[in-house]
């Protein structure tokens, strides 16, 4: 099945102005926008001024940075001033307007960044699947029939049209990595509260974070510095010769589609005879030491329900998706003493994680273990639903987990999109982002 064609090609970038690329964006929404699932929101006319500014500074030689004139686009749970913030919900629809823009939003602009919309989300971007019973469930970019994977679902698939040059998300278990694996884009999770996030509406705030998608690692790696409020550099390629790479096989591996195993495997011995080193490194027994730490149940629910307590006593005002509302009811009922006992132990596996990855550069495996199943699927058959998910969350979760940094690189070689996902540690960002600079590279070539 080919890929969507793109809205814009890359090539067009630096050939136009940031007027001319915008309106041809503009120009393809408003085609569809009787069935507009990957925006829940557009700022046209803002859009316009910020892109007419953008070529004025360029016209008179003059730039804000890498960033000037890109079309960024935001999930719906950032504030932006004077609207309320709906996260996906329509609980939200009448929540008090944002008393001003979210921290990340505002570093944005600054930079130069032309911000097209809110792109959709899985309700309080609580699940993996990508659907969403109030506005819509955007399809799969390389197959509108097929999941976008969840939760910035709209943040990857505006990416992988070219409606976005970059789409900022939240990773709190997977959720920039997956829908990035699932449609054949980057997607970068930083170390935790290196990005602020100051307006952006919570989930779990031990697991927490805001991190770009885009069709390059470089834009990725932009996008990153300028939320994080650091000065963006060139990106500077790692070379692979020598690079120690860790392979966690075990429980991470199993159930993998054979074309994802293969795919994984042929990437992994690209990356060898560049001149790395692949050895296994099994963590299996962390991994199992922090399921049973969460065995009432996960972090990012426990703090979940503490940020929709109140609504979860009372009853809720509008419909809430069942697969959000029952998990964060049930977590509502755990007490206090077993999130503390849950937080201090992650605390110390965190630590044996730390000590553990001394021995490797980088982690690599696969984003998800399969291609994008159908929507349909997954609507017809709870069951089947509950498994896919498990397994979409399964990898990416370790980084949040054991707070480290993780990307998600498109890997070639299987029919649908699916991601090869590297995993520095906590604080190791910009090392990583050159070794993922690297890795495109060659798998590019």
């Amino acid at each position: 099945m080919p890929y969507r064609r793109s809205i814009l090609l890359e090539s067009d970038i630096d050939m136009q102005t940031a007027r001319d690329r915008l309106e041809a964006v503009l120009s393809r929404l408003a085609n569809r926008a009787a069935d507009e699932k990957v925006y829940t929101k557009l700022y046209s006319e803002a859009a316009r001024a910020a892109a007419d500014a953008a070529d004025a500074r360029r016209k008179a030689g003059v730039s804000l940075g890498p960033l000037d004139g890109r079309i960024v686009s935001i999930k719906d749970l950032f504030d932006i001033a004077g609207e309320p913030t709906r996260a996906g919900s329509l609980i939200r629809a009448g929540a008090e307007p944002a008393a001003r823009d979210a921290a990340i939003l505002r570093r944005l602009r600054q930079a130069g960044a032309v911000i097209l919309g809110k792109t959709n989300m899985t309700e309080f971007a609580f699940t993996a699947i990508g659907d969403n019973l109030h506005y819509g469930t955007p399809g799969n970019a390389a197959d509108g029939s097929l999941i976008a994977g969840g939760s910035s679902s709209g943040a990857a698939v505006a990416v992988a049209e070219g409606s976005s040059d970059i789409s900022i998300g939240s990773d709190t278990g997977g959720s920039v990595r997956i829908p990035a694996s699932l449609n054949g884009v980057v997607g970068f999770k930083p170390t935790a509260r290196r990005v602020p996030l100051a307006g952006a509406f919570p989930l779990s705030a031990t697991l927490d974070s805001i991190g770009p998608l885009a069709r390059s690692v470089a834009d990725c790696a932009v996008a990153d510095a300028i939320m994080a409020g650091e000065e963006p550099t060139a990106l500077q390629p790692t070379s692979l010769a020598g690079l120690r790479i860790g392979i966690p096989r075990g429980r991470l591996f199993g159930d993998t589609q054979a074309e994802v195993a293969a795919a994984f495997e042929a990437c992994t011995s690209q990356m060898e005879q560049a001149g790395a080193r692949g050895a296994d490194l099994p963590i299996d027994d962390l991994i199992a030491e922090m399921r049973a730490a969460t065995t009432r149940a996960s972090i990012a629910a426990m703090e979940g329900a503490e940020v929709h307590a109140d609504w979860l006593a009372a009853g809720a005002s509008a419909p809430v998706d069942p697969h959000v509302s029952g998990p964060l009811s049930r977590a509502l009922t755990v007490p206090a003493s077993v999130y503390i006992r849950t937080i201090r132990r992650r605390t110390e596996l965190v630590a044996a994680m730390e000590e553990r990855l001394r021995a490797v550069d980088v982690l690599a495996l696969p984003t998800t273990p399969m291609v994008a199943p159908s929507i349909a699927a997954m609507a017809g058959d709870e069951e089947l639903r509950d498994h896919t998910e498990g397994l979409l969350l399964r990898n990416t979760q370790v980084a949040n987990q054991f707070d480290l940094c993780a990307i998600s690189l498109p890997m070639p070689g299987t029919r649908l999109p699916a991601g090869l996902m590297l995993v520095a540690r906590h604080g190791y960002d910009r090392h990583l982002f050159g070794i993922a600079a690297a890795v495109e590279t060659l798998l590019g070539r």
